[in-house]
């Protein structure tokens, strides 16, 4: 368990129009369940980070898809986030805590006779984009975790992405630190960042 400071600035990029029917309250930030996500089942955000959230927008603008999921006009909205009981994977208890629900995962799937889901790259940057099998692992770390009666609100990791910023560089272009909130309470309120 991982309590961090009251609240965290978060920023979520999207298209233009829905963005702000979430901050006008029109309609509900739409949860995350996609077998990929990152840090499992929750709403995203980009901690400190409104640039790489409107990047992240205008990335996912240029790829083809679903007309509900378009983003025609990048945008980015921000949120004051109480992030409760945080899954910290920055934190050595949550890493160790992930560590054992992935043995419990192995063998639930190995007793169902499932294929173990994989992280995969897209394109030739390398990076885990599709991530498979650390959703799968976190989703049954929260499983175990609700049966104990100890659910987290919020799940919080850093990724280092991109490419190195210059010849044997170990710091990334596209490196942030991810929150994703299970428990929409934890969304104290939503804003427009002033930088977009």
């Amino acid at each position: 368990m991982s309590f961090l400071p009251s609240f965290i600035l978060g920023y979520h990029g999207c298209d233009k129009k829905i963005g702000l029917k979430i901050v006008n309250k029109e309609i509900p930030h739409r949860y995350k369940n996609n077998s990929y996500d990152w840090l499992g089942n929750g709403l995203y955000f980009w901690e400190n980070n409104p640039q790489r959230a409107f990047e992240f927008a205008t990335e996912l603008s240029t790829i083809k898809r679903p007309s509900r999921l378009k983003i025609n006009i990048p945008f980015v909205i921000g949120a004051i986030i109480d992030p409760g009981n945080c899954f910290d994977l920055l934190d050595s208890n949550a890493i160790s805590i992930l560590k054992q629900a992935y043995k419990v995962f192995i063998k639930k799937q190995k007793m169902s006779n499932f294929e173990m889901p994989k992280n995969k790259s897209l394109g030739t940057s390398g990076d885990l984009l599709l991530r498979n099998l650390d959703c799968a692992v976190i989703e049954c770390m929260h499983t175990i975790q609700n049966e104990r009666n100890h659910s987290y609100d919020t799940v919080r990791g850093a990724f280092w992405e991109g490419t190195p910023i210059y010849p044997g560089a170990g710091i990334r272009s596209k490196s942030h630190v991810q929150l994703c909130v299970r428990n929409p309470a934890c969304i104290k309120g939503y804003f427009l960042p002033s930088i977009i």
